[in-house]
Order: C-alpha cells, then sequence, then structure tokens
C-alpha cells in the first residue's frame, strides 16, 4: 500500500484546509484509515481515524467539532477537512493505514503551518 498526502499549507487562524490521501496499491486489504500529526518539538499523535467498512470515525478531542475526516472509497482517498484552524494545529499531518495483517502503512506527510 502506497500512501500519498496533498493539500497542506500555510492558513491564517481561523482559516480552513482540507488535506487528502490517495491509496494505490493492495487498498483492498486496508481495513480503517486515520491522520496523524506531528508538531515542532511533540511526538506524533492521533487526529482522526475512519474505519474502510462503514462505522463511527473518531476524533482527538483537541480537533473535535472542527475537524471531519472522510473516506471516498470509489477513489481510494481519505480526507481530513480542518476548520477553524488554531496555530497550535501547525504540524506535519500523516496519512495512515491498517491492513488485515495488522501492517500499518504511512504517506510522506504534508505541512500544515497556522499562523496567528
Amino acid at each position: 500500500v502506497q500512501l500519498v498526502e496533498s493539500g497542506g499549507g500555510l492558513v491564517q487562524a481561523g482559516g480552513s484546509l482540507r488535506l487528502s490521501c490517495v491509496a494505490s496499491g493492495s487498498t483492498s486489504s486496508i481495513t480503517a484509515m486515520a491522520w496523524y500529526r506531528q508538531g515542532p518539538g511533540k511526538q506524533r499523535e492521533v487526529v482522526a481515524g475512519i474505519p474502510t467498512s462503514g462505522g463511527r470515525t473518531n476524533y482527538a478531542e483537541s480537533v473535535k467539532g472542527r475537524f471531519t475526516i472522510s473516506r471516498d472509497n470509489a477513489k481510494n482517498t481519505m480526507y481530513l477537512q480542518m476548520n477553524s484552524l488554531k496555530p497550535e494545529d501547525t504540524a506535519v499531518y500523516y496519512c495512515n493505514a491498517l491492513d488485515l495483517g495488522y501492517r500499518r502503512y504511512w504517506g510522506q506527510g504534508t505541512q500544515v503551518t497556522v499562523s496567528s
């Protein structure tokens, strides 16, 4: 499985961005996908997750009500709509996929910078 993120950039506080993650390869083996982020000097943390077979999405407390994760299975693409961005959302955002064998795959990351 290969993952490629896009959509990062520089935005002012209060603004919005939409990240995309396109999966290729053995996409039929993917059972769940998620967005992680790693801010400057911080550990990587999960932001939001979504199963591929339907079911409930989940979010980190810090982004609830502001971020929305979604997936278009026909396009093998996952999205992260980020609204009301804050400077503390500044990070490299990574796409993650989990397959049937519990193997994890990572994208290369996309930088999101929120200016105050």
